[in-house]
Parts: C-alpha cells; sequence; structure tokens
C-alpha cells in the first residue's frame, strides 16, 4: 500500500464503467475527449475484462499514446461469476445481477491497484449515471464526482422524479404525467418498467437510488443536445449541478476508421434514393420468433428494398426460402455501419428497437423511424419520437404485425406525412451540428465539464 504522503498531487481521474449493452464505450469515448482538453490528467479505466478487451483497440509498444503522460488505462474488474460460468438464452440478466451483487467493492480493489501503481491520488470520479455509489465513494475522496447518463434527458427526469410519480399515477389513479414540466403527452404506459411495476429487483433499486443521488454530482453530462428538449433539459438544469448536454457522441467523439465487411454501403449504392428499409434492433435483443416470421413475409409481400443488421442466424430463425426468395431485393448482414447507413441517401426509413442512441443516429442522418421498443427507456423514446417530436411511428400494442407494419412502412415511403417527418429531422439534423460548433451549446457545456473535471477536490 502506498503511504498518502508518498502520492503525488496530479490529475488522475478515476472512471468507473458499467460494463454491459452499450455503456461502456461512450464513457469512453468521452474520456478520450477530456483526455486531449486536460494534457496532464492520467485516467485509469475500469469495466470488467471482457468490456476492455472490446472497447479498447491494442497498442503497439511504439505507440506515442504509451510514451506521453496524457493516457487511459483499462483496469479489470471482478465480474461476479463463477469460472465455469456459460451463458444461457432462458437467463440473459444473469451477468448483470452477478455483477451488481460485487459493487462497489470490485471497484474498490482495482482503484488501490491504480492508485499503488501510478503514484498518484485520485483527484475526481467519473463514471456510468447509474452507479449511485460513486457518489458517495466521490464524497469519502473529497473529489468531484461526474457521472454520464447515456440516454435521453425525459428518461433521466423521469428517474429523478419517480417519486412524485409514482405518488400521483399509483396513490392518486392519474393517468397522466401532464403535472409535471415537460412530461406532456407521455403516458404510464410509456414509462421505464422500473417507475411503475419492477421495484424490487436489483437493476430498479440502482436505478431509483440513482435518481437520489444526482443532485450531490458535480457535474451530470449527458449525451444529448440542448435544443432537442429544452423544456426537460430546463427542469434539470433547476434540480442538477452542472446538468450539460455533451452530444451528440456521433459527431462529437472520435469515429473509427470506416468499416463496413459486408459491402453494405456498396449496395446501398445500388438503390432508389429514400427507398430502402434499414433494420436493427441493436446490440442486446431481437423480437420473438412470430414477429421476425411476421416482418420476413411484411417485406416479400411489400417488396421494398431493405437492409438487415441480423443477429443470431437468419438461416435458423427466418421462415424457410425467405432469403432465396427475397434474392438481391434484401441484404442481411451480421453487422453493419449503421451511422453511415443512416447517412446515405437510398435510406428511407429506419426500423428500431428506439433506443437512444439509434434515435440520435436517426437524427443526424434524417431518417425517420418505425419503433419496436422493448424494454428500459425505449417505450419512452417511442413515445417522444411518434408523438411529440412526430419523427416516426410507434408500434401500436408494441408488437410488429403484419397491417401495422405494412401502414407504417406505406405512410413514411409514400406519404406526404413522411416528407414532412423528414423536414422536421432536417431540422433536428441542423440544430445538432449547430450545437457541437465552436460556441455551440455543446460545445459550450463541454468547456464547462473540463473545468470541472479538472478540478482537485470538491471544494
Amino acid at each position: 500500500m502506498v503511504e498518502e504522503s508518498q502520492l503525488v498531487a496530479k490529475r488522475h481521474i478515476a472512471v468507473l464503467a458499467f460494463p454491459f449493452a452499450t455503456h461502456a464505450a461512450p464513457l469512453l469515448g468521452l474520456v478520450q475527449r477530456l483526455s486531449k482538453a486536460i494534457p496532464d490528467a492520467k485516467f485509469s479505466f475500469f469495466s470488467t475484462a471482457q468490456s476492455n478487451r472490446s472497447i479498447f483497440r491494442n497498442k503497439g509498444d511504439d505507440d506515442d499514446e504509451n510514451e506521453n503522460d496524457n493516457i487511459i488505462k483499462p483496469f479489470d474488474v471482478e465480474d461476479g461469476l463463477p469460472e465455469d460460468w456459460v451463458f444461457s438464452h432462458a437467463r440473459p440478466n444473469e451477468p448483470v445481477q452477478a455483477f451488481l451483487k460485487i459493487v462497489p467493492g470490485n471497484f474498490r480493489k482495482a482503484m488501490e491497484v491504480a492508485v499503488a501503481e501510478t503514484g498518484r491520488r485520485f483527484t475526481c470520479l467519473m463514471s456510468d449515471a447509474f452507479f449511485w455509489f460513486a457518489g458517495e465513494m466521490a464524497m469519502e475522496l473529497q473529489v468531484p464526482w461526474v457521472p454520464l447518463w447515456t440516454a435521453g434527458p425525459l428518461a433521466l427526469l423521469v428517474h429523478v422524479e419517480s417519486d412524485i410519480i409514482r405518488q400521483k399515477i399509483i396513490n392518486d389513479k392519474r393517468s397522466s404525467t401532464d403535472f409535471l414540466p415537460g412530461m406532456s403527452g407521455i403516458r404510464p404506459v410509456d414509462m421505464p418498467e422500473s417507475i411503475l411495476r419492477d421495484f424490487e429487483s436489483p437493476f430498479s433499486i440502482m436505478l431509483y437510488k440513482m435518481g437520489l443521488m444526482l443532485s450531490q454530482a458535480s457535474a451530470v453530462a449527458t449525451n444529448s443536445f440542448e435544443e432537442l428538449d429544452p423544456v426537460a433539459v430546463n427542469v434539470l438544469k433547476s434540480k442538477l449541478n452542472n446538468y450539460l448536454n455533451v452530444g451528440p457522441f456521433a459527431i462529437t467523439s472520435e469515429q473509427p476508421p470506416p468499416n463496413d465487411p459486408h459491402n453494405c454501403l456498396e449496395w446501398l449504392d445500388k438503390q432508389s434514393p429514400a427507398s430502402v428499409v434499414y433494420i436493427s434492433f441493436g446490440s442486446v435483443i431481437q423480437p420473438p420468433p412470430q414477429e421476425l416470421a411476421t416482418l420476413a413475409e411484411t417485406l416479400e409481400t411489400t417488396g421494398y428494398p431493405f437492409l438487415w443488421s441480423f443477429r443470431g442466424n437468419p438461416d435458423e430463425k427466418l421462415p424457410k426460402g425467405f432469403i432465396e426468395r427475397i434474392g438481391e431485393k434484401g441484404k442481411i448482414v451480421p453487422w453493419a455501419p449503421q451511422l453511415q447507413i443512416l447517412g446515405h441517401e437510398s435510406v428511407g426509413v429506419f426500423l428500431t428497437h428506439c433506443g437512444w442512441n439509434s434515435v440520435l443516429e436517426s437524427v443526424i442522418g434524417g431518417v425517420p423511424l418505425i419503433c419496436r421498443p422493448f424494454f428500459g427507456d425505449q417505450p419512452l423514446n417511442m413515445r417522444i419520437v411518434d408523438a411529440v417530436w412526430e419523427t416516426g411511428v410507434g408500434v401500436d400494442g408494441g408488437m410488429l404485425t403484419k397491417d401495422e407494419t405494412i401502414k407504417a412502412l406505406e405512410l413514411i415511403l409514400c406519404s406526404e406525412k413522411g416528407k414532412k417527418m423528414r423536414e422536421k429531422l432536417k431540422a433536428q439534423k441542423e440544430l445538432a451540428f449547430n450545437a457541437v460548433k465552436s460556441g455551440g451549446s455543446s460545445d459550450e457545456n463541454f468547456e464547462t465539464l473540463v473545468e470541472v473535471v479538472s478540478r482537485t477536490s470538491t471544494s
């Protein structure tokens, strides 16, 4: 153990990542931006070994970044799983549950290693916003706590206001959320399951504690821009210290080199403008077999060209003979460069699970959405897209049916309403790019974030 008196008083930022879904990568992207703005700082990035392997690129010994003082070094934390553990589709949440049982102890152990290795005490603690306990750790260390919320402003506001929402809707039997500013048009059914239904799961408890603790943060960073939802943003600014929209990350963070191993963009080049249905349900879940079959039948019936980023084996999960019958009309790939695809002129509609990253990328690409949400903030995002922004269509009943999907495709691809959606998205896209320009709201918020992270104490 390094004695306190031996530690060097230089900036050293601990970064605690949530190692599941698409949480760790945006946090690393933000840290990479900060590392360039604070060149005398060291960043120690804590996540599971599997997560770190997936988001850190291998660097050679001669890499310049290893030669100077401005580095981001990954440290592995325990994942809580037995050594002989094997993933089961019957228990998909098991890794998350195992991980949450051993936090924050696994982080504390790895942080001690980082302090001993660098000879620097921590001067700031960044984390995924889920980690409410990071606020307590920062208080113990007497350093700033800066959480990152990777979803949208309204979803954050819901968690910050969870007590009053539960009181009004569960106890007072209110059927809408119009008692809160920024919630116009939002229904109880649109709420994340942790707010009104699933109170006792470890994940729901974590989110509830997060909502209570965020007011103690020195700053709260988010992957959004102020002009996208100004009412919710202003409410959050009144409740949180330095609520800072510093996105969209898809245009503020350094993007990896173009990677299109399945020649998606070449295939899109051969299609007519605004004609292609792009389909992706994210990296976590797919619709159940019956919905996949229904979607395949719909695509075959309508004849619209489509590009489908498909998880799993399509030969096993799609109707027999479907792939042969659609021929060159469709392209099914295991992975696709989504941001580049949504920016291609031939893409006319995006069928999605409505995760926040996908919503923002549809704004940047100017492509209307058909939303089939599954869990978390996805139903809320769907409602915003459909009823508030009017830049897409939600799936009635929460499941894909042939009639509803055909109706949604025709509305977006063939009607005047679809044209109006694209016009609204064009305006949102312009706001997004203006926000990240020099002097824009996200640019100025990032400068404030740099100031907070650069502090060496909470005073």
